[in-house]
C-alpha cells in the first residue's frame, strides 16, 4: 500500500463526508500530513483502517435544547456531543457555550482531543461538545435553565466511565454546577466524577482553573530551555483574557517574565509595566467586563480597539483565545519583531499558513495538542481524586501537572527526532505520539 496514496484518499473521505465543516478539514488535514513516517514504519495500521476508524466519530449527537428567559420567552438552541474515540478510556473533554457552536466546531475539538489526551499518558479517549448558546449578558437563572436543559437531554449519554465532559469556552465552575445538579437530580446518584471542573468545595481538583494556562506556560518552558533560555526579562504577548490567558498571564509572571499585552472580542490591551494581575483578574473574573476597563483603571495601559495584539512586539506569544485567531500576517509581524517560540494556550489558534511561517523561519512551536494539555491532564487527576474520594492539595496537584507537561514535551521532542529527525519539530512529534499509542490501543482491540 502506497502511505501517501492512503493519507490523500482517507483525507478525501473527511471531506465528502464532512461538506462545509472547514475546521474539522483542517484539524484532520494538520494531523495526516504528519503520519506518514508512522504509517510507513507500521503498515499494518493503515492495512487495519486505523486512519479510516479515527476520522470518524464513535458517536455524533445533535439536540434540541429549549429553555425560557427571564421576560418568559421560551428560546431554543441546539446541543452537541462528539464522542470520537474510546480507545483509551472514556471519552473526555470540554463542552462550550458559545453563538460560533456547530458540528463542524465541535468535531475538530474532539479530534483534536483524542491526540491531545493520548499525549497525557492518561487513560482517557477524546470528545467534545457544546452549544450555539451565548451566556454573556444572560441572568444566573437564564443560564441555570438553559443548562438544565441541556444536561435532560445529554444525561443519558454521560457516566464515569462512558464520557466525562468539563468545561470550555463559556463554561465556567457555575455552569459545572447547574449541569451536576440536574444530573444527580435525574440519575438520583451522587455521581462526582461524571462531570470535572467542579468547585473544590464539593469534588473539584485544586489547580484545575489554572491548569491549561499554567501548563501552556511550562511547555513553553522546556521548549525554550532546549536553547538555553527561559522566561525570565523576557516581553510575552498572550492573546486573549478568559481563563486560560489570565493563569499564563500568572505563570509568566511568576517565572520573571513580563506579560505587556492581552485581548479579548473588543480589542487588545497594552501595558508596557507589566499586565496587573490583580486588576485583570478583578476586571474579568469579577465585574465580567470588556478589557477596555483595565485601560479606564490604569493610566499606563492603552486599549486598542483595532488591529491585533500579535503586532506589539515580545520574545514570546502565547495565543490563547480561539481557534483560527493567528493568522499569516500575524504571524510575520511576530517574526520581524523577534518572537522567539509560540505555544498554544488554546485549541489551533493558528492557521496553517501561520505555522509555516514559524517553522521556515526555526521559532519554536508548541501546538494545542501538547502545549495546552495540562487542563485535560488536571481533569483527569481530578477524576483520580472523585474515585477515590480524596483531595490534593493545589501544591500536590500542580506538581503532578509541571510533571505532565515535561513529560509531553520529552514525548514530543523525542519523537519528532525518531520519525523526523528534527527534535524542534513539535508539530510531528505531537501528531505521531498521540497516534502511535491510539493506534496500538485499536489494533489490540479489534475492529470495532
Amino acid at each position: 500500500m502506497n502511505v501517501r496514496t492512503h493519507i490523500e484518499a482517507v483525507y478525501e473521505e473527511v471531506r465528502r463526508r464532512n461538506p462545509g465543516e472547514a475546521e474539522f478539514h483542517q484539524a484532520a488535514a494538520e494531523v495526516l500530513d504528519s503520519l506518514a513516517p508512522a504509517l510507513d514504519r507500521h503498515p499494518d495500521y493503515a492495512e487495519n483502517g486505523i486512519l479510516d476508524r479515527l476520522c470518524e466519530p464513535e458517536r455524533q449527537l445533535i439536540f434540541r435544547v429549549p429553555w425560557v428567559d427571564d421576560q418568559g420567552a421560551v428560546r431554543v438552541n441546539r446541543g452537541f456531543r462528539v464522542e470520537f474515540s474510546s480507545a483509551l478510556g472514556p471519552y473526555k473533554g470540554g463542552l462550550r457555550f458559545h453563538p460560533s457552536v456547530n458540528l463542524g466546531i465541535v468535531k475538530f475539538l474532539g479530534f483534536e482531543q483524542i491526540f491531545k489526551n493520548a499525549l497525557t499518558g492518561m487513560a482517557i479517549g477524546g470528545g467534545k461538545g457544546g452549544a450555539d448558546f451565548d451566556p454573556k449578558g444572560r441572568s444566573d437563572g437564564e443560564i441555570m435553565r438553559f443548562c438544565q436543559s441541556f444536561m435532560t437531554e445529554l444525561y443519558r449519554h454521560l457516566g464515569e466511565h462512558t464520557d466525562v465532559p468539563a468545561g470550555d469556552i463559556g463554561v465556567g465552575g457555575r455552569e459545572i454546577g447547574y449541569l451536576f445538579g440536574q444530573y444527580k437530580r435525574i440519575t438520583n446518584r451522587y455521581e462526582s466524577g461524571v462531570l470535572t471542573g467542579k468547585p473544590v468545595a464539593w469534588g473539584g481538583s485544586h489547580a484545575r482553573t489554572e491548569a491549561t494556562g499554567y501548563g501552556a506556560v511550562y511547555f513553553a518552558q522546556e521548549m525554550l530551555a532546549t536553547r538555553g533560555d527561559g522566561f525570565d526579562s523576557r516581553r510575552v504577548v498572550v492573546s486573549g483574557s478568559g481563563n486560560v490567558a489570565v493563569y499564563a498571564v500568572e505563570k509568566v509572571h511568576a517565572l520573571g517574565g513580563r506579560v505587556v499585552a492581552c485581548s479579548d472580542s473588543s480589542g487588545y490591551l497594552v501595558d508596557q509595566d507589566g499586565i496587573d494581575l490583580e486588576l485583570l483578574k478583578d476586571v474579568k473574573e469579577v465585574r465580567r467586563a470588556r478589557i477596555s476597563a483595565y485601560a479606564e483603571a490604569k493610566p499606563t495601559a492603552r486599549f486598542t480597539a483595532r488591529g491585533t495584539v500579535y503586532d506589539v512586539p515580545c520574545d514570546i506569544a502565547l495565543p490563547c483565545a480561539t481557534q483560527n485567531e493567528l493568522g499569516r500576517e500575524d504571524a510575520v509581524a511576530l517574526v520581524k519583531n523577534g518572537v522567539r517560540a509560540v505555544a498554544e494556550g488554546a485549541n489551533m489558534p493558528c492557521t496553517p499558513e501561520a505555522v509555516a511561517v514559524f517553522r521556515e523561519a526555526g521559532v519554536l512551536f508548541g501546538p494545542g495538542k501538547a502545549a495546552n494539555a495540562g487542563g485535560v491532564a488536571t481533569s483527569a487527576l481530578e477524576m483520580q481524586q472523585n474515585a477515590a474520594r480524596d483531595t490534593w492539595s493545589f501544591e500536590q496537584t500542580e506538581s503532578r501537572l509541571a510533571t505532565v507537561m515535561r513529560d509531553v514535551h520529552t514525548q514530543c521532542r523525542a519523537t519528532a527526532e525518531a520519525y523526523g529527525d528534527n527534535p524542534d519539530d513539535y508539530v510531528l512529534g505531537a501528531n505521531v505520539a498521540g497516534f502511535l499509542r491510539v493506534a496500538e490501543a485499536m489494533t489490540a482491540q479489534g475492529v470495532i
